[in-house]
């Protein structure tokens, strides 16, 4: 089996360009936190769709898995590094990795479907609930983001992607039973992990709307603070799934 897609946007850094704020004056209507959650609303009901596409037509075509996963995160990168906003990347993002979901969701249903019947729906309310939770922390400064800790953040951030990816590539080869590292003695600590720098990304990108509000970012923006919200709250999913998933293999 392979790992689910680990993707954040490595360019959101807390910095003044990727914010939104430019050195020259800016024309037109300004972001409001109205617009990010318009757009985020948008995207999200298009991935829910694509979701249940994908989760009916994985079952007939199996490769759909593969060719959203792989399309899922080039249109990741795509939007991560352009500069100049993309709606109509950001709305194909959210239909590829909506039918990523829905395949990969059908796939650990299925296996699960005797000891764990409802494993999809607790990874859904957990990621519900982690959001809520990171938001409050946010809003009461309970966690402050700021320069030291966007540097641990990051370094922390492509340690993991690295052991991902390795993991993946050991799990093609039986590792793990299948599951790469995360099968072995130190998966559930790698998974742990996994949920704990996917729920401090909600964080990073809750600062990164702020400051592109405060700075008097256009609204077009609002369309990147929506992906890097939709991008966060994927990670969190996948990774609360698999989580779930070795915790039940286990049992």
């Amino acid at each position: 089996m392979s790992n689910p897609v680990l993707v954040r946007a490595t360019g959101e850094t807390l910095n003044p360009e990727v914010s939104g704020a430019t050195a020259s004056p800016i024309t037109g209507a300004r972001m409001t936190m109205d617009d990010v959650i318009v757009k985020t609303g948008i995207l999200f009901v298009i991935l829910v769709a694509s979701a249940y596409a994908g989760w009916n037509l994985v079952t007939a075509t199996p490769s759909v898995l593969w060719i959203s996963m792989f399309a899922a995160l080039g249109l990741s990168l795509a939007n991560s590094f352009k500069k100049e906003v993309s709606p109509a990347l950001i709305v194909a993002y959210a239909v590829a990795e909506g039918l990523f979901i829905g395949g990969i969701s059908r796939y650990y249903s299925d296996a699960y479907a005797q000891t764990a019947p409802n494993l999809v729906g607790q990874a859904v309310m957990g990621t519900f609930v982690a959001f809520a939770v990171m938001l409050g922390l946010y809003r009461s400064r309970i966690i402050k983001v700021n320069g030291k800790f966007m540097k641990i953040f990051m370094v922390a951030m492509v340690s993991y992607l690295v052991i991902g990816l390795a993991s993946l590539v050991a799990g093609m080869f039986g590792v793990g039973g299948g599951w790469g590292f995360y099968g072995g003695q130190l998966g559930i600590l790698l998974c742990v992990a996994g949920v704990g720098l996917a729920a401090f990304s909600l964080v990073v990108d809750f600062e990164l709307i702020t400051q592109a509000i405060n700075s008097g970012a256009p609204e077009k923006e609002s369309w990147r603070m929506a992906f890097g919200l939709m991008v966060s709250l994927v990670w969190l999913y996948l990774e609360l799934l698999r989580l779930l998933a070795i915790l039940q293999g286990r049992d």
